[in-house]
């Protein structure tokens, strides 16, 4: 009866060749699909269903110890999970290596936000004179007592996190994973002992390390911001390499501690953000004393002259245009062009999970699933997602409460607010200028723009019509604020506040309706009347 069974089959199956593979009722397909069922792990799972679910070590393994990693783990334990966390830290080529907690409590936003303090009150205590403070002895900064500090601190905040995982019952591996068949991981320690391990789901947050120019001697005498906040001494005259917010950021703290700084750019700052912000930020770190060295489009070499804490560095650069060479010596060269994904050495083509082979970044689906069923990615390492802590602690925490708590809330990527902790900070949330009009069109937005002078910057006469805000409204919605930029200090606690105002729809007209603080910067936001398309001039005179 072969000919009329395959004529049933191909109308079940719109297969019309053969193996023509079911497991218990369900159909997988042909040869191909059967071995591509394996490789991604639904052959197993549809087998262990026939013989009473296969048993795993663990229901939820956790690669990444940052802070989505740990959000994650910490809600699918609070919610009844058996679950395990690895993390591993690979020391940088200088062999720089710290505790639990990832990038940003590390080497990241917490180390970052303290040393742009220490360089807010270098400019306090000069401002303090004006307001009467009078003391005799000369201020200087010591960088071995800040970095110590620092260092203790962020200690107590590893400390933390391990007690905090043990508390929910997370096992806890100070161990490299790598998969080596479906539902299976290799885990290395720092010993190189090796242990084994399956679970039926697992989570990618391996994050990102930063990115080196691939040049002789860029390993092994330049740093990054990954040896930049333990380091045990004062790095002297700095260059960085990069405009990114780490470059910027990092290159304004230490020109704030009163060390000779200078950034070289190949091309624009802050790709990504706004432009018109990203240039007034550039200008007001010109204006206190960082050097900017535009268009070097290709270095050729750093080589060591002196040995010392610091050395003495020679850097070679080509410029974009024209044949000049640029040479320049310093004691430390800092790295900061950007950084990639943590996924190319962890065996994810061993289970057939796909990843972006120019950038290591993983697509995932709106549920941050990859192409491999049981396996999700949260964090910096995703395909066209933002790259911030808030917005991985997000998403590990719903995705623990969809796969185990009966959620259907997504995280959202829309509208996320975040700050560039430059000396003169810059918060925004929302659409960039130059993004607005792409979506929009000029012809559809109005931008409404002031300068401001805090007032407390008034008496020390310091910096006025520096500090910048606009917003981008949408005419044909209402005037709906789509864009929200700010350029001045405490941008991050202004721009927090304002971000839950545009995820509920604000418009200009509540903004118009809103009774300011006074005095404060943020008050600028309710007072706005000038739009760009005027020409009118928005120099301030006074709070």
């Amino acid at each position: 009866d072969g000919p009329s069974i395959q004529q049933v089959l191909a109308e079940l199956t719109n297969q019309r060749t053969v193996p023509n593979v079911f497991v218990n009722g369900k159909h997988v397909g042909g040869c191909d699909a059967t071995y591509k069922a394996y490789q991604n792990g639904t052959l197993q799972k549809l087998l262990g269903d026939v013989k009473d679910a296969e048993t795993y070590d663990y229901d939820l393994i956790i690669i990444g110890g940052g802070s989505g990693g740990l959000a994650c783990s910490k809600e699918a334990a609070t919610l009844g999970k058996k679950v395990m966390v690895l993390d591993y830290v690979v020391p940088t080529p200088l062999g720089t290596s710290w505790g639990l907690g990832g990038t940003c409590v590390n080497v990241g936003c917490i180390p970052k936000k303290l040393m742009h303090q220490a360089a807010l009150l270098g400019q306090a205590l000069k401002d303090s004179r004006k307001y009467g403070w009078q003391y005799e002895e000369q201020v200087k900064h010591n960088w071995e007592i800040m970095v110590e500090a620092i260092q203790n601190y962020i200690g107590s905040l590893n400390w933390g996190y391990r007690l905090s995982l043990r508390e929910k019952s997370v096992t806890y591996l100070n161990s490299y994973g790598e998969f080596v068949e479906p539902h299976k991981i290799k885990a290395t320690n720092r010993k190189g002992q090796v242990t084994y391990h399956t679970a039926e789901t697992f989570v990618l947050a391996t994050g990102e390390r930063p990115r080196y120019l691939g040049i002789p001697g860029d390993k092994e005498y330049c740093i990054t911001s990954d040896d930049l906040f333990s380091l045990p001494y004062c790095p002297g005259k700095t260059l960085i390499v990069g405009a990114s917010y780490v470059a910027l950021e990092c290159a304004g703290f230490l020109a704030g501690l009163g060390l000779d700084v200078t950034v070289m750019v190949r091309s624009i700052l802050l790709r990504g953000f706004d432009q018109e912000m990203a240039e007034k930020i550039g200008a007001h770190m010109e204006t206190h004393g960082v050097t900017f060295i535009r268009n070097l489009q290709i270095f050729i070499q750093v080589e060591k002259l002196e040995d010392g804490t610091p050395g003495r560095l020679k850097v070679t650069a080509q410029f974009t245009e024209g044949p000049e060479t640029f040479v320049g010596e310093y004691n430390t060269v800092l790295i900061a062009i950007g950084r990639d994904a943590c996924t190319r050495n962890i065996g994810l083509e061993t289970i057939g999970v796909k990843i972006n082979e120019k950038n290591g970044k993983i697509p995932v689906n709106e549920e941050e699933q990859t192409n491999v069923p049981y396996v999700y990615a949260i964090g910096d390492i995703l395909e066209g997602k933002l790259e911030l802590t808030p917005v991985a602690i997000q998403a590990g925490k719903l995705l623990a409460r969809r796969l185990y708590g009966g959620s259907s809330t997504k995280c959202d990527y829309i509208n996320v607010p975040t700050t560039v902790f430059t000396p003169l900070e810059y918060g925004s949330c929302g659409l960039a200028e130059e993004k607005a009009i792409e979506k929009y069109g000029k012809q559809n937005l109005e931008v409404y723009h002031s300068l401001f002078w805090p007032l407390e910057w008034t008496v020390p006469g310091r910096d006025n019509n520096t500090c910048y805000a606009k917003i981008i409204c949408a005419k044909h919605d209402n005037n709906r604020v789509v864009g929200f930029h700010v350029l001045g200090p405490n941008a991050g606690e202004v721009t927090q506040g304002f971000a839950a105002a545009i995820k509920c729809g604000l418009t200009k007209e509540l903004l118009d309706e809103t009774i300011g603080i006074h005095p404060t910067c943020a008050e600028v936001f309710t007072t706005m009347d000038i739009t760009k398309s005027s020409g009118q001039d928005i120099t301030q005179r006074g709070c």
